[in-house]
């Protein structure tokens, strides 16, 4: 045989020794991170359930899920410890310090005067205008008597015509 032959051979081997040692260090790296799991650390598990860490044992995890709600979780089951802030801040929803970052709502506090403008006090004084949909007997109220009695007759004409059932049609 000669080396071109092999050579596929010995590419797919090289191949399947990469992929395996990519593996192997990534379940290393997940038994150190179960390894390094203290009491009182945050931990997601592999369903999704956020808990707190209360005893940590050979091949198994006391988790405290809420007040009263103490769950025995096998060591392999916790899919992620979480750092501290990042544990407040999916379960709590505290976030800490991030008023730096919070963009402005208008183009108007970008501006470096502290006067307000013309426009925006001329704007303040308008009504306010509702969008909201109105009922049949708000609009019936709005409409003038001129207007209510020409669809009073409007109606009457529309009561002598014989009106179609669901799946008549014109032709007889």
């Amino acid at each position: 045989m000669s080396l071109v032959t092999l050579l596929p051979f010995i590419v797919l081997i090289g191949a399947m020794i990469l992929m395996t040692r990519s593996a192997k260090k990534k379940q290393q790296q997940a038994v150190d991170m179960r390894n390094q799991m203290q009491p009182g650390s945050g931990v997601r598990t592999i369903g999704g359930m956020y808990a707190t860490v209360k005893e940590v044992s050979e091949d198994t995890v006391l988790l405290d899920a809420g007040p009263g709600v103490e769950l025995l979780f096998a060591k392999n089951s916790i899919g992620a410890v979480l750092s501290d802030e990042e544990y407040n801040r999916i379960v709590h929803g505290i976030e800490h310090d991030l008023k730096s970052d919070v963009v402005p709502d208008d183009a108007s506090s970008l501006t470096e005067t502290d006067e307000p403008s013309d426009d925006a006090s001329a704007a303040s004084d308008d009504k306010p205008i509702d969008l909201g949909k109105k009922d049949a007997s708000d609009d019936a109220a709005d409409e003038p008597a001129e207007a209510k009695a020409a669809d009073k007759a409007d109606d009457k004409t529309v009561e002598a015509e014989p009106k179609k059932a669901d799946g008549e049609s014109d032709a007889k």
